[in-house]
């Protein structure tokens, strides 16, 4: 008994000091200041005048759709451009591949070239706007109001913008400089690989490629006070999965049991009561929440202060907690689209649903489609694959490419904390595997909370404020001697 006791309290006295190395692991970090940074957009003439040119960008319209082979609009777009930016048209060599740009401005050495690259087509803008998508309307705030203000041509005229200006200043740059734009990213269309493959086929190795992604964000994960700059070095790989199921048929008045679209039903609630896929917290998760942790709540800072003990719990634990964190550690599924019989009274033979898969780094395409598919069985559904894209290369946030882009970032916005992040979304990166082992995704824009939830919705907006500093991040990569 004595033993016992004395092993109980030996027990309780470790569990009592972990806790305490933990509160005092948490308790030392100090926040950063970008817990209380605040956003003010700029007021001068020279972000009214950015915000006019955008304006003019937006007035095109280029939504773009795998099921329309016309680009006579990205032509017309173009025209905008070469108006908007006559210098950057008159010094660099421009090659067009039906519809995409790819403009060479030729440095002082062909060694280490940089690439920027922002899309130009856009998603389709229905619904009720506060102003119509295309009308590229300034508000009395100075914002911009329309399709693609935000994805992406906002960076895209940062880019052109900030070329235009070093042209003016006389400015050559150390290295080539390339300025890439799709006409076709938001379908993963020919518009990039054309450009890819000209590149591989002139044997143009890209030491750093910047393309959209992460943004200047308030509060990227809940509970995570302050402004930041989240930058993508990791994208997931990407799926379109069909998941049919068979029956007889037959008219809807005797309905037997488990029929096509009832064994759909209970696959996809299992599916998501029952999460087949592995999460974990990689290195670029850990190292993002190691350095956002000092801005955390007390609570939270306790936990991710100490993943050396808490990991393997908040693995598990994090994507019931937080979606987009969650998507960051494990493979996703999210049902989409649903087909049955064609008439209102009658069984279908047939019916299937889609779903759209984001498949993580450490459970690849194949293993993720193996287990989704072996699940699918169990309820006698098979599964079709539609579309898919394997996972990008991982860039390493210790990398001299991501130094150099968070020694920028914390020149242009000294107040900002800098950190890499898992991209849940998909790029046009992804087709540049062979050509570049640097791909960033990040544009260097500040947006709040409701405009970034306009992206792909109603309003899509941005402030004419947030353009200089995203032209001066530009201007600084270029001029920055790799």
């Amino acid at each position: 008994m004595e033993t016992a006791l004395i092993i109980l309290g030996i027990i309780f006295g470790l569990i009592v000091l972990l806790l305490l190395v933990m509160v005092v692991r948490a308790a030392s970090l100090k926040p950063h200041k970008s817990r209380d940074a605040v956003f003010a957009p700029d007021k001068s003439d020279r972000a009214k005048s950015y915000g006019e040119k955008l304006s003019r960008m937006i007035q095109n319209e280029t939504v773009s759709s795998r099921f329309d082979s016309d680009r006579t609009k990205f032509y017309e777009f173009h025209k905008t451009l070469e108006e908007l930016f006559p210098l950057v048209h008159k010094n660099l060599t421009k090659n067009v591949f039906d519809g995409s740009l790819l403009f060479k401005w030729q440095g002082k050495s062909d060694k280490n070239p940089i690439m920027l690259m922002s899309h130009q087509d856009v998603v389709e803008a229905n619904g009720n706007w506060k102003h119509p998508p295309f009308s590229g309307h300034i508000d009395e705030e100075g914002r911009v109001w329309g399709r693609g203000t935000v994805d992406t041509k906002g960076s895209l005229f940062c880019i052109f913008q900030a070329v235009e200006e070093l042209l003016a200043e006389g400015v050559t740059p150390v290295q080539d400089v390339y300025i890439a734009s799709s006409c076709t990213e938001e379908w993963s269309g020919n518009g990039a690989p054309a450009i890819a493959r000209y590149l591989k086929e002139n044997n143009i190795e890209i030491a750093l490629l910047l393309d959209e992604g992460g943004m200047i964000l308030e509060e990227p994960i809940k509970g995570v006070k302050g402004i930041y700059a989240m930058v993508g070095v990791v994208e997931k790989g990407y799926g379109d999965l069909k998941f049919i199921a068979r029956g007889k048929g037959g008219h809807a008045s005797a309905p037997p049991k488990n029929t096509p679209l009832v064994r759909l039903g209970k696959f996809m609630a299992y599916a998501e009561k029952h999460n087949p896929f592995k999460a974990k917290l990689t290195p670029t998760v850990t190292e993002m929440f190691t350095r956002i942790a000092p801005n955390m709540s007390f609570p939270l800072r306790l936990v991710f202060a100490n993943l050396w003990i808490t990991k393997p719990l908040l693995a598990k634990l994090l994507p019931g907690i937080s979606p987009a964190a969650g998507a960051m550690t494990k493979t996703t599924l999210a049902f989409t689209k649903a087909e049955g019989s064609a008439g209102l009274n009658v069984l279908p033979q047939e019916a299937y649903v889609t779903g759209n898969m984001r498949f993580i780094h450490h459970q690849p395409n194949e293993e993720s489609i193996k287990i989704i598919s072996e699940m699918a069985k169990k309820f006698d559904i098979e599964t079709e694959i539609i579309y898919q894209d394997k996972p990008c290369p991982i860039v390493d946030y210790k990398s001299d490419a991501f130094a150099l882009v968070e020694k920028v970032c914390n020149k242009v916005y000294p107040d900002v904390l800098v950190s890499p992040y898992v991209m849940t979304g998909g790029t046009d990166c992804k087709f540049y595997s062979e050509v570049s082992r640097n791909s960033i995704r990040f544009a260097p824009l500040y947006i709040n909370p409701g405009q970034y939830s306009t992206i792909h919705g109603l309003d899509e907006n941005i402030y004419s404020g947030a353009l200089p500093g995203g032209v001066d991040f530009y201007k600084e990569i270029i001029k920055t001697e790799k």
